[in-house]
């Protein structure tokens, strides 16, 4: 009789849960799922060696574990980390996390472009969503930005190395799952960039791959370009028999036309898993397959992450558990925003839509 293996047990933002040896504190927080889980921008589960690039997956480890709870004296890379046997990490309940991940997010977007109104993956964008969560009103950076001109790799995908955040994970999907690469990082540091060597084409079966993983908006479908806004469109599931691939696709549609077609993504953002296997698609069914008739329509796509993409189209989706009560040891978050009892600083007593205008200071000066 086979022993049972042991397990680790680690909390993360005062939730306890039990993991397996080896798993990282990344993943151990996508299984209590929620806020909790901090944001990836480089690390991709279904690729081998990706994490570690852009930082944005800082925690706090206040203590690393039972035989030795002494706090690690920096932030850590929760995808790199492993956790430890009574491992306590902060993340959304550490000042440091929030304002460590504020700061790299400044950095991510010394040289983005504000591209947002016309760059084909808004409403989609992974760099967009952590700008509104922990980006900043302004810039401290008054040098001259990086600009590239776009580049067409292959016959259906462009590079627009201007809005790159360097999170390497279309070169690990080249390499990984694809015969040949002729794409990869030139040169180093600030002046590194995404490129193909010797303006050699990307000429294989699953180069359209790198659309799906690139998290902003610098590897899109030419096939798909200002043809339509994602928030517009209706996300179906859909299989056809293909010898190559899974043949199990989105389809991303505005009425009966296909505009484009798409990898399954699961909560994560990433390409879901079919038998152990990630269900990575061929350019044949993505971009030689636009047609209906084309497919087996399995039903609506259930969109189980917070996205524009879902407004007003699932009546009964079931939204993600919100997290910030088990966090806060039960408080309620209305709780938590009662800015006059906490803040000290605005008298109860104004009421605010009696006020001409904006409030300012002025309006809260004691008499």
């Amino acid at each position: 009789m086979s022993e049972e293996k042991k397990l680790f047990k680690v909390t993360i933002d005062n939730i306890t849960i039990d993991v397996e040896p080896g798993t990282t504190v990344l993943n151990a927080a996508r299984q209590i799922g929620g806020d909790v889980t901090p944001p990836a921008m480089c690390y991709y589960s279904k690729l081998q060696g990706s994490g570690g690039k852009c930082r944005t997956c800082l925690v706090e480890v206040a203590a690393g574990s039972t035989a030795d709870p002494r706090p690690m004296p920096k932030l850590v890379a929760s995808c790199r980390t492993n956790v430890m046997d009574g491992m306590i990490v902060k993340n959304i309940t550490s000042e440091k996390v929030i304002d460590a991940r504020n700061g790299v997010v400044e950095f991510l977007l010394i040289n983005h472009p504000l591209d947002c109104p016309i760059c084909d993956q808004a409403g989609e964008c992974d760099l967009q969503d952590l700008g509104y969560s922990h980006g900043k009103e302004g810039t401290r950076y008054e040098f001259k930005r990086r600009t590239f001109e776009r580049e067409d790799i292959g016959p259906y995908i462009q590079l627009h190395m201007t809005r790159c955040i360097l999170c390497y994970r279309c070169t690990y999907v080249a390499d990984q799952i694809t015969n040949t690469r002729v794409h990869g990082i030139l040169d180093r540091g600030d002046h590194a960039e995404i490129s193909t060597y010797i303006s050699k084409a990307i000429d294989n079966d699953f180069s359209g791959n790198m659309i799906d993983v690139c998290p902003v908006g610098a590897l899109t479908d030419k096939t798909f370009r200002f043809k339509n806004r994602v928030w517009f469109t209706k996300p179906v599931d859909a299989h056809r028999d293909c010898s190559t691939c899974c043949g199990k696709v989105t389809l991303w549609q505005r009425g009966d036309e296909v505009l484009r077609v798409t990898a399954r993504k699961d909560q994560w953002n990433e390409v879901q898993n079919y038998d152990g296997k990630p269900g990575w698609i061929c350019n044949t069914c993505r971009f030689d397959k636009k047609k209906t008739s084309d497919w087996v329509i399995d039903g609506l796509t259930n969109i189980s992450r917070h996205s524009v993409i879902s407004q007003g189209k699932y009546p009964g989706l079931v939204r993600p558990h919100e997290m910030l009560a088990d966090v806060m040891g039960g408080r309620e978050p209305k709780l938590l925003m009662d800015i006059h009892d906490v803040s000290e600083v605005n008298d109860p007593s104004v009421d605010l839509s009696l006020i001409e205008g904006p409030a300012t200071s002025k309006d809260f000066e004691k008499k």
